[in-house]
């Protein structure tokens, strides 16, 4: 997801693309990542471009080329959603990718891309979630951690948690500059967080 376009798998209804793409003011494509219809877990994306793991088919390619660049990354942590935390500013990536998979990360999207955990997690796009406006973090993050991704995004860090207590906030809900999407667990008082730390008020 970022500001400009959206990944939904085959299986999400008619209806709830037309009513995600009006939410979220985005071009939305309907695909699988690796055969795999989790794709916000497969994919890391922002409005310069896609990528995916080595095993992405050439058919999945051509599709999510549609909506940006897409460029593959081989390496064994090939769930990049999960490994890498992106808005259009910057990036912050799982501590275990070689360097030469941090510059093809970053020239992938059009920004510059750096190492770091959030609550001691390598997997930061499953502890976080980034939008161009803010981030909303693991509510056990570190000081230091919430600074070097306020540098790394340049926007605000917040914490909270989700889907009723839920730490690792980046695989429980969608988000871009205009809208969230949140699972119905969320708390009435989660919502005004998340909402707040991605500053969804303005």
């Amino acid at each position: 997801m970022s500001d400009r376009s959206a990944i939904v798998p085959p299986s999400a209804p008619a209806a709830f693309e037309r009513e995600f793409a009006r939410a979220f003011g985005v071009e939305v494509v309907r695909s699988t990542v690796a055969d795999s219809e989790i794709v916000g877990a497969m994919t890391a994306i922002n409005s310069h471009g896609v990528v995916a793991g080595a095993d992405l088919t050439p058919e999945e390619q051509a599709t999510l080329e549609l909506i940006a660049p897409v460029s593959r990354i081989r390496s064994r942590h090939n769930a990049l959603g999960n490994n890498i935390l992106v808005n259009d500013h910057g990036a912050v990536v799982h501590p275990e990718f070689g360097d030469d998979a941090v510059q093809r990360i970053g020239k992938a999207l059009g920004v510059s891309a750096r190492r770091g955990t959030i609550a001691g997690l390598g997997t930061v796009g499953m502890a976080a979630i980034a939008t161009n406006r803010g981030v909303v973090v693991h509510p056990r993050t570190t000081e230091s951690e919430a600074a070097e991704v306020a540098d790394a995004l340049k926007v605000p860090v917040a914490r909270s948690t989700a889907n009723f207590g839920i730490p690792i906030v980046g695989a429980c809900l969608v988000a871009n500059s205009r809208a969230l999407l949140v699972g119905r667990p969320t708390t009435p008082v989660e919502i005004v967080h998340l909402q707040e730390g991605l500053q969804l008020f303005d």
